[in-house]
């Protein structure tokens, strides 16, 4: 109990609390303080709880705290055993109730406000059966479930999104790396536009190049349909070939089977499927309903420590003893019954056969799905490989042709690219070659320009012929950049008239699909008006009930804390009445011991011991008045002859310091004359 006060004082002086209790300030609070401190700490769970208990009713405070505890599934400890009595502890603000509150409440603060949070979302409205038989109420309340089922789902993916790792700093550095690059691009683009404009007929070529551009997206659009499409087309082709091949198996089977091998065949699957619908299902349900109802169970009750897992395990050994000696009674005491055990083993035996034989079946035909589900994959990833379908019988050998023939060419011409790379190998060292010769020869002909006293006109000579060269190089590609400029215009004009032929007919398919798609539009405003309307109609419904339904809670809320309150009246009464009945008893009983236990005679007798202490009390207080002055003076005489004392002290030290100074005085003198 004193680890239990040291942590619940600790977390009540920390954040949020900031209360400064200790041990003995903590455990001298009031009933009412102790109920507030408890209140304050379910309001910092859930805000909802932020009152003054002060102007509350009793009552409803215990019903709102029994309320949010039952929410947070609060277990009371093992020493209340009856709930009357935690719930009457809990009004009263008992200190055995609060505590143990308190500190399971301040353990898990954190999770238990998650837990209040969600409560808010996922604590289901019970509705009365009959008044879920009216169809609006119904659906509403379909609706209100499925709603709750999406905030699961959102709520998991926001708490998987949390813990994922992503964190603003990482996002605002990649905005800022984005934005970074934003203006690069601007930049870059205004860049761009400056180069442009000094070109002639720029907006001209702008507008052509912009157009083409819408082209060849819509080209890409327009082949990836195609794609699509193809890839439907190849699919309904695959689909009708697993049909024609399953007819043509079927066909084959009844071509070659006899009606009486169809029967038996038919009659062992009709046995199998009845056996598996019949026995091995609904065992299978049964159980897996039994498993649930228990995980349901295992989730509805609070959390288990290791004392009540090691209490259930003794439970579990003692019913597995008491089981064991009961099958031992059993077949001491029937004899018969040891006889039917052989055949019972055989039967269960038998029946443990039929079940794995069944579940061997079973998994062959979920092997064989899967095998054809495979093959249908495998075939379609061959399809968008190579965009061809798989090759069965002399296609496939002419396929092997066509590869061999091709590996022939491809080693003709890996062949000559290594002849090649020999050959580059040589013209790259004679090149090496001559470049040292050139090297060696201007060398010596800087060395004959310095004997001449020319140094450098070599240089200047050919510097002037590559300006030269140059310059009729840029008039080239002046004349070509025309060139290229209009032919590359006539190129994209061409290229948009044989687009536009070339989608011509697509856009003539696409008119009636866009009829259609307006008509498809105006349809689902059409529904989607009246989906609102009848959408609007439910709101105002389902509000109309809510406001019943919360006046009926209020009603049956406000009788509760009546039938509490009456209850609690009674009990206390009953007390009084009981205390009252005792005091009778036995005041009036004529065994004078019964008669000392009555309250009357107790107050009686301490009415009479404090009478004579203050009898004594009083006589002793005369006394003391009465020596008060005598006592005062000779208490005076004492501190005078203790004055007096202590000044024949001072003066004899004084006259014993004095003859001590003479002898020390004349022993100098003595010793001066000798």
């Amino acid at each position: 109990m004193s680890d239990q006060l040291k942590l619940i004082v600790e977390k009540l002086n920390k954040e949020p609390f900031k209360r400064n209790y200790n041990l003995i300030t903590f455990d001298s609070l009031e009933p009412m303080q102790l109920l507030q401190v408890l209140n304050d700490v379910l309001a910092e769970i859930d805000p909802k709880n932020s009152v003054d208990i002060r102007e509350e009713m009793p009552d409803q405070t215990a019903k709102r705290m029994l309320s949010i505890l039952g929410i947070m599934k609060y277990k009371p400890p093992g020493n209340i055993g009856d709930m009357s009595v935690f719930r009457q502890g809990l009004v009263v603000g008992s200190k055995p109730v609060i505590h143990p509150v308190l500190y399971w409440l301040l353990q898990r603060t954190n999770e238990l406000k998650k837990r209040a949070y969600l409560s808010r979302f996922l604590v289901r409205l019970e509705v009365p059966g009959e008044f879920l038989q009216d169809d609006v109420v119904s659906e509403t309340n379909k609706q209100y479930e499925d709603l709750m089922e999406n905030f699961k789902i959102i709520h998991k993916e926001c708490e998987q999104l949390k813990s994922s790792g992503f964190s603003t700093a990482d996002i605002r550095r990649d905005i800022t790396a984005m934005e970074e690059e934003k203006d690069q691009l601007i930049k870059r683009v205004e860049r761009l536009k400056k180069r442009v404009e000094t070109v002639q007929n720029h907006q001209r070529m702008l507008e052509i190049a912009r157009q083409l551009r819408v082209e060849n997206e819509r080209e890409e659009s327009l082949a990836q349909q195609k794609q699509e499409q193809k890839n439907q087309l190849f699919h309904a082709e695959q689909r009708l070939q697993r049909a024609q091949h399953q007819l043509k198996n079927m066909r084959h089977a009844a071509a070659d089977a006899k009606p009486e091998g169809l029967m038996k065949r038919l009659e062992e699957e009709m046995k199998f499927h009845s056996y598996m619908v019949s026995e091995k299902l609904p065992k299978e349900l049964e159980s897996k309903r039994q498993t649930l109802h228990f995980l349901q169970k295992v989730v509805t009750e609070p959390a288990m420590s290791q004392a009540d897992l090691t209490e259930l395990e003794e439970k579990i050994h003692e019913v597995n003893l008491q089981i064991n000696q009961l099958i031992e009674n059993r077949m001491r005491k029937d004899p018969m019954d040891n006889k039917l055990s052989l055949f019972r083993q055989q039967a269960a035996i038998i029946a443990r056969k039929k079940e794995t034989k069944a579940e061997e079946l079973q998994e062959a035909k979920e092997e064989i799905a899967n095998f054809e589900r495979e093959i249908a994959q495998k075939s379609t990833q061959a399809r968008d490989i190579d965009g061809s379908e798989i090759l069965r019988g002399d296609e496939f050998k002419h396929y092997v042709s066509k590869l061999r023939f091709k590996s022939s060419v491809y080693k003709k011409k890996r062949q000559e690219l290594a002849e090649l790379s020999a050959e580059n190998g040589v013209l790259q060292r004679t090149e090496e070659i001559l470049k040292q010769r050139h090297e060696n020869i201007q060398q010596q002909l800087q060395a004959i320009e310095q004997k001449k006293g020319i140094l450098g006109y070599s240089d200047t000579q050919e510097e002037l012929e590559r300006v030269s060269a140059l310059k009729s190089e840029v008039d080239d590609m002046k004349g070509r950049t025309l060139d290229d400029m209009s032919d590359m215009v006539k190129k994209l004009n061409s290229r948009i008239a044989e687009k536009k032929s070339a989608l011509a007919p697509v856009i003539k398919e696409l008119r009636p699909l866009r009829q259609r798609c307006q008509e498809l539009t105006q349809e689902h405003d059409d529904k989607k008006a009246q989906y609102d309307s009848c959408a609007a109609g439910l709101e105002s419904n389902r509000s109309k009930l809510e406001q019943e339904v919360r006046g009926l809670r209020e009603e049956c809320s406000q009788g509760e804390s009546q039938y509490h309150h009456i209850n609690l009246m009674k009990k206390s009464v009953e007390i009084q009445i009981q205390r009252a009945a005792d005091e009778m008893k036995a005041y009036v009983s004529p065994d004078p011991q019964e008669r000392r236990k009555a309250i009357r005679e107790q107050y009686s007798r301490n009415i009479l011991e404090q009478e004579n202490l203050g009898k004594a009390l009083r006589e002793k207080q005369k006394l003391v008045r009465e020596s008060h002055g005598p006592n005062m003076k000779q208490v005076k005489m004492w501190r005078d002859f203790e004055k007096l004392m202590e000044c024949k002290k001072s003066c004899f030290q004084k006259q014993q310091q004095a003859s001590i100074g003479q002898v020390i005085q004349g022993g100098g003198e003595d010793l001066l004359i000798l």
